[in-house]
C-alpha cells in the first residue's frame, strides 16, 4: 500500500477504509474484518458514527499486527473542549479496545476548538495519539489553529469529489504542511456519479470502474482518500487502483465536472451549526 508522510513524519496509507453509516454492529465488525482481509491497513471511524466498539472487534479479529494498522477516530462536537477531549477520548480508546490511535481529528470546527486542541497536543505528547488533525475546517480556520498553537494540524479531512474538487483549498492546505484527506470521494452516489458519461469513458480506456477512476484521480494528487463499501468485491475493486495512471487529458476532463460547492451542506450555515450543537449523543 502506498503511503504519504504527515508533517510530523508519521506515514499514513493513502487509501483508507471508511465506516460512516455502517451502524449495524455485526455489519460494521464484519466490514472491518473484510476490509483488512482485502488489504486495507487504514481504518477510519468516529465517535458520532456509533460504531467504535464494532470497529474495535473487527480490528481485534484481524491477524494483522496492530503496528501495521492505521486507525483514525474523531471527537464529536459536544466533546470539543479541553476536558471533553480528555474524557471522551478515553472512552473511545475503551470502545476500540486500543492503547493508542494513529490519528485523532476534531470532527467539526465548532465549540471550544482551542481548548480541545491543547488536550490533543498533550495526548499526542503522552504517546496516546500518533498524529492529530481536524475535519471540515475551512483553510482560514486551519491556519488560525496552526499559527496560535504548538502543533500544526497533521491532517484536514474534507469533502473532495469530482463535483467539489476544492483545488485552491487543497493547494493552500499543502502550503501550510497540512495533509488533505477526502471524505465522500464518490459524493455518496449523488447525481448518478457511478454512471457519469465522462468518468465512464475514462474508465473504459483502462478497463476500470468510475469508482476506481475517482480514487486514482485523488491518489495522483497525493490526497489521502477514504473509500467505503460493505461488499468484499467492492472493497477489492477500490484497492485495485495502483496499476494504471491518468493522463493530463483525463485530469483536464475531470476538472470540467467541478461545481465548486458542497454536495451536502455548508459548514458556514448557522442553522447547521445550531443543529450540530443540539445533537447531544452522550458519547
Amino acid at each position: 500500500m502506498q503511503t504519504v508522510k504527515l508533517n510530523n513524519g508519521i506515514e499514513i496509507p493513502i487509501l483508507g477504509f471508511g465506516t460512516y453509516q455502517i451502524t449495524d454492529p455485526k455489519e460494521a465488525e464484519q466490514a472491518v474484518i473484510d476490509a483488512i482481509k482485502a488489504g486495507y491497513r487504514h481504518i477510519d471511524t468516529a465517535q458520532s458514527y456509533m460504531n467504535e466498539e464494532a470497529v474495535g472487534r473487527g480490528l481485534a479479529a484481524s491477524e494483522v499486527p496492530r503496528e501495521e494498522l492505521f486507525v483514525t477516530t474523531k471527537i464529536w462536537v459536544e466533546n470539543v473542549s479541553y476536558e471533553g477531549v480528555k474524557e471522551s477520548f478515553q472512552r473511545s480508546l475503551q470502545r476500540l479496545n486500543l492503547d493508542y490511535v494513529d490519528l485523532l481529528l476534531l470532527h467539526q470546527p465548532y465549540n471550544d476548538v482551542y481548548g480541545a486542541w491543547r488536550a490533543m497536543e498533550e495526548l499526542q505528547e503522552a504517546g496516546k495519539i500518533r498524529a492529530i488533525g481536524i475535519s471540515n475546517f475551512a483553510v482560514d480556520r486551519a491556519v488560525d489553529l496552526a499559527e496560535f498553537n504548538k502543533v500544526i494540524p497533521q491532517m484536514n479531512q474534507i469533502e473532495i469529489n469530482p463535483f467539489n474538487q476544492q483545488t485552491k483549498n487543497i493547494e493552500a492546505l499543502k502550503a501550510e504542511g497540512i495533509m488533505p484527506e477526502a471524505w465522500a470521494p464518490f459524493a455518496e452516489g449523488k447525481k448518478d456519479i457511478f454512471t457519469n458519461e465522462l468518468l465512464t469513458n475514462i474508465g473504459r480506456k483502462y478497463q476500470k470502474s468510475v469508482a476506481q477512476v475517482i480514487v486514482r484521480w485523488l491518489i495522483e494528487q497525493e490526497i489521502v482518500v477514504l473509500a467505503k463499501s460493505v461488499k468484499p468485491e467492492r472493497m477489492a475493486e477500490n484497492l485495485a487502483v495502483f496499476d494504471f495512471s491518468l493522463t493530463d487529458e483525463d485530469k483536464a476532463a475531470i476538472a470540467t465536472l467541478n461545481e465548486g460547492e458542497s454536495q451536502f451542506f455548508s459548514h458556514a450555515d448557522p442553522e447547521m451549526i445550531k443543529w450540530m450543537a443540539s445533537r447531544k449523543m452522550g458519547i
